[in-house]
């Protein structure tokens, strides 16, 4: 049996089976208390409610196959002789970045290069410049790698924003979506100071993957689901009754346009017109990207098309799954 980690704290949660239905893939939660669900869709598969942070562990030691974490939660958490990889690295939702920030009273600094400078003062000083953080690994190697090398790094359960003022921290390394709680406390972000840009991903471990033909089959209808919706966001399904002489004719006034010329090109069937039986009319259907669905509609016009019909596309499956090809690649790999 495929077991999915999910996270159970309710933003994130509600923004994953939010995502996941938009799939067309329902978690099915016999209530609020439930710790484990049915993924429908997805044939001999669990889900399983942990919290965010645990996620990379559960996958990693292999309680789980496979999870929906943050980025950030990923890198900071997995172990480099891990078994885990990321099998998509974007699922278009849950988007922060985890970023320093220092007390707006520091006029003179206003990049990671005044910081580093201040850390050797401090230093000199007999001072450490103290940074308050959840995500000390990342931090650590971000300052580093900044040529900051005086500081200690402050591990912190609760809100980081308050840890300058409480006088524990001298700056914090936090997690920002629109920057209005660290100015609420006073704090600004630096040049330069984007540790990393986060966002929900899905991870897996390929060593329980490998060992089961099962698990591998429906985390590939999973992975179908996901990519073939998120490919079909991008586009409507266009249909036109349009009148001419013959398909060719049709095509290629259609086709004049490359908004209007399809994936592969327009569909184009006879239409038996009731109220003008003698005419010779064609059903035209074209894929089109939202970003030109008016420009293809005008052009639709322009040749004669009406009744114009454009309804969102639900999925695009293409000849293989990029995703489930990243996969079976990884499950391959030895370690």
């Amino acid at each position: 049996m495929l077991r999915i980690a999910l996270p159970s704290n309710d933003r994130f949660l509600n923004s994953t089976t939010s995502f996941l239905e938009k799939c067309g893939l329902i978690v099915d939660r016999e209530s609020g208390r439930s710790y484990t669900a049915q993924i429908n869709g997805i044939p001999d598969s669990v889900a399983l409610f942990q919290r965010a942070i645990d996620i990379t562990q559960k996958v990693s030691e292999g309680s789980v196959d496979l999870g929906i974490v943050g980025l950030d939660g990923y890198m900071e958490a997995r172990l480099d002789d891990s078994d885990t990889f990321i099998l998509m690295d974007d699922l278009g939702y849950s988007r922060c970045e985890l970023i320093l920030a220092v007390p707006d009273s520091w006029i003179d600094v206003t990049s990671v290069f005044d910081l580093a400078d201040l850390s050797v003062t401090m230093r000199e000083e007999g001072q450490e410049l103290r940074v308050a953080t959840k995500y000390p690994r990342l931090t650590q190697k971000f300052l580093y790698s900044k040529d900051l090398n005086y500081f200690s790094l402050i591990g912190a359960a609760g809100a980081m924003e308050a840890a300058p003022m409480m006088g524990y921290a001298d700056m914090i390394s936090d997690i920002v979506q629109t920057g209005v709680t660290i100015r609420e406390n006073r704090l600004k972000p630096i040049s330069e100071g984007t540790i990393l840009r986060s966002q929900a991903v899905l991870i897996g471990n390929k060593k329980t993957l490998r060992e089961d033909p099962n698990r591998l089959e429906s985390t590939r209808i999973l992975l179908e689901m996901v990519e073939s919706s998120r490919a079909a966001n991008r586009f409507y399904r266009l249909n036109a009754n349009i009148q001419g002489q013959s398909e060719n004719d049709i095509a290629a006034a259609v086709t004049k346009r490359p908004e209007t010329a399809g994936i592969q090109g327009p569909t184009i069937a006879p239409l038996h017109s009731k109220s003008t039986p003698k005419a010779k009319w064609y059903d035209v259907t074209i894929i089109v990207k939202k970003d030109d669905l008016m420009t293809a509609v005008d052009h639709l016009r322009a040749v004669g098309g009406s009744e114009i019909i454009a309804t969102p596309v639900a999925y695009v499956f293409q000849n293989e799954s990029i995703s489930y090809q990243r996969l079976l690649n990884a499950t391959q790999e030895t370690k």
